[in-house]
């Protein structure tokens, strides 16, 4: 579809196909690569990213806690180990006869001497240590018997005896079940103060803190518990990501209540997504040798057409603020049904969806032959998860004309973005028997054919646009794409600076800066350049500051060199600059994530090295990384 229906899908990540041209949404690339990395996205110099689907169960815990790393020790030795962990665990004989010791029962703690504050204050070392260790294992019991308030006031007592971290994570067990959640928070913290790296501990205050809706501090906990694991837990690695969609989804709403609706998102974006529809001439009585009033209806969609040319930030406001006023002038005749099709347009681009769709009913009510006002309205609904409708569209459009061939460049692209390959290369390969002369036709064909492991044909097919349309960038950028995603890199930067220096001799004014972007990822991938793969996406902002992919990408590159606060400045300005609900809470999502790794290391400080160590380890992924964002 258009560049409007490319919006990414909520957490988690669905994985949008690579390098489709006019479909530049900025979490359609980052989120590639997360869904295909589901446990650890970054781990990088410190910084750990989490992306995986949800589900948390923490129950009683049996004296198991997490251990300090040591060195790896062969199989002998772990069985070893393990025993004598078995052995330490059980509780010792009373006496030193050779009598059988008495299982740990709710009747047996009654036969123990009476436990308060001033009893505990008279007894040894060794009693203490006994009583307790009594005490838990009864408690146990009374959980096991789901014996829930006995519980607790023999772990109460245990903890009289010897405050230990297990013994107030028990007794948060027990306050977990009968769900009084304050409480939990309090044992477990209690646990926590005395053992830092406790995991069930930490679950479990998370789990609290979750139905406490206190969703950021559940989230803190639950990523040092996944930091301290080294992400081994899948329950905890879901409950990370579900929590970042809830604080994200907490806070996109404050973003969407401030948000400008009259804003236009980048004119990178705003210029991708018209050109994915082929160009038509002015209709009659609007072209520039027509003198129009521009006080009448007529005359302000002739001012809204001309700016379009523009393809600026400038020219694409004046447009969609001409279209408004087009429709509140009226009079427009036969031109009404444009007018609400374009009025409709950059209201979707604004991201006032159900005004958009509203305006393209009106559209189509007033001229049903018009196709391209359905293929828009698809696009729409597309972009809202609504397949259904979209395809009943398109096939309304072909109702009406079976011989337009955005029609079946349109389907074509809801068929890739399912991954529908076969179907989308027959549907492209229809658009150009049509009309040979779309570029985009050609482009996105050849980058189905090698989504479909066809290389050998996508770049036959990618040459035969190199020699038919020579003097066009996007097809030097998108060639260049799929080089980089083969590691080509030479032969790739070769053809983004093509694609470069061509933006400048034809569009000084309304350059596409996605050439420089993936001109920066290839640097990166090739030699690890940061600094010039840095100076490149700055370029490309300063043409474009609105530009989401630019903004990503430094995003990326700034947390690849753990440059962590400056990489979360960025991804908070991916929230701002994001188009639709879905987008800004993505978005936040991934800003949460590096923001929720940087109060671990300050509040688990502890923890600091192991994450840099798991960075380390990681150190292998960064080409990857990117090549799945792009």
């Amino acid at each position: 579809m258009s560049g409007a229906s490319a919006a990414p899908p909520p957490m988690p990540p669905l994985g949008k196909p690579v390098a489709i041209p006019i479909e530049s949404s900025l979490w359609s690339r980052f989120t590639d690569w997360a869904s295909e990395n589901k446990t650890l996205v970054y781990t990088i110099t410190g910084v750990a990213v989490v992306v995986t689907s949800a589900g948390v169960v923490y129950y009683l815990n049996n004296d198991s806690k997490p251990k300090p790393a040591q060195p790896k020790l062969s199989k002998k030795e772990r069985r070893k180990r393990k025993e004598a962990e078995r052995q330490a665990e059980t509780p010792k004989s009373p006496t030193a006869s050779g009598e059988k010791p008495k299982a740990p029962t709710v009747e047996a703690a009654d036969e123990l001497p009476e436990i308060n504050e001033t009893t505990v204050a008279t007894f040894t070392d060794e009693q203490r240590r006994d009583y307790a260790l009594q005490l838990k294992n009864a408690g146990n019991k009374a959980y096991g018997s789901k014996d829930y308030n006995r519980a607790i006031d023999l772990y109460s007592k245990a903890i009289l005896c010897k405050p230990d971290s297990i013994f107030y994570s028990n007794r948060a067990a027990c306050y977990n079940a009968l769900s009084i959640w304050d409480k939990v928070v309090e044992d477990t913290t209690a646990a926590i103060s005395l053992d830092p790296t406790y995991v069930k501990a930490l679950n479990r205050r998370a789990n609290a803190y979750e139905h406490l809706s206190q969703f950021s501090e559940s989230l803190l906990d639950y990523t040092a518990s996944c930091i301290i694991d080294e992400f081994k837990t899948e329950s905890s690695t879901n409950a990370v990501e579900r929590l970042l969609k809830k604080v994200a989804e907490q806070k996109a709403e404050d973003i969407i209540k401030a948000k400008d609706p009259n804003k236009l998102p980048s004119p990178t974006f705003v210029s991708n997504y018209i050109q994915s529809f082929r160009a038509k001439p002015r209709p009659q009585g609007l072209e520039d040798s027509v003198e129009l009033s521009q006080s009448t209806g007529k005359g302000q969609l002739q001012v809204g057409l001309k700016a379009m040319e523009k393809r600026t930030h400038e020219g694409y406001e004046e447009a969609a603020n001409a279209f408004e006023k087009a429709l509140e002038y009226g009079d427009l005749g036969e031109h009404e049904s444009l007018a609400y099709n374009l009025r409709g347009t950059f209201r979707n681009l604004r991201g006032s969806q159900e005004q958009a769709l509203g305006d393209m009913d009106k559209s189509i009510e007033l001229e049903p032959s018009y196709t391209q006002t359905y293929v828009k309205r698809a696009s729409m609904y597309l972009e809202m998860g609504d397949r259904i409708r979209a395809a009943a569209d398109l096939e309304q459009a072909l109702k009406q004309n079976d011989s337009d061939p955005d029609v079946y460049y349109h389907r074509a692209q809801m068929h890739f973005v399912h991954g529908e390959f076969q179907d989308a290369a027959k549907d492209y390969q229809k658009s150009i028997d049509l009309d040979s002369s779309f570029i985009f036709s050609h482009i996105q064909l050849g980058v189905t054919q090698y989504k479909m492991g066809s290389v050998a044909s996508s770049m036959a097919t990618f040459r035969r646009c190199v020699k038919n349309f020579d003097k066009v960038p996007d097809v030097y950028n998108y060639y260049g794409e799929l080089l980089l995603d083969q590691s080509k890199y030479e032969e790739a930067i070769q053809k983004f600076d093509t694609a470069m220096e061509m933006e400048k001799q034809t569009k000084p004014m309304a350059m596409n800066v996605l050439p420089l972007i993936n001109k920066a990822l290839a640097l990166f991938q090739q030699k690890s350049e940061f600094s010039e793969a840095e100076k490149l996406c700055e370029k490309a902002l300063i043409i474009d500051p609105e530009c989401d992919i630019a903004v990503a990408t430094m995003a990326q590159l700034l947390l690849q060199q753990g440059k962590i606060t400056d990489a979360l400045n960025y991804f908070e300005r991916a929230a701002e600059l994001a188009r639709t609900p879905g987008e800004i809470v993505n978005a936040l999502s991934y800003a949460e994530a590096t923001r929720t790794q940087i109060q671990v290391q300050e509040k688990y400080p502890q923890l600091a090295a192991k994450l840099q160590g798991m960075g380390a380890g990681a150190g292998g992924m960064g080409g990857g990384a990117f090549a799945g964002a792009r």
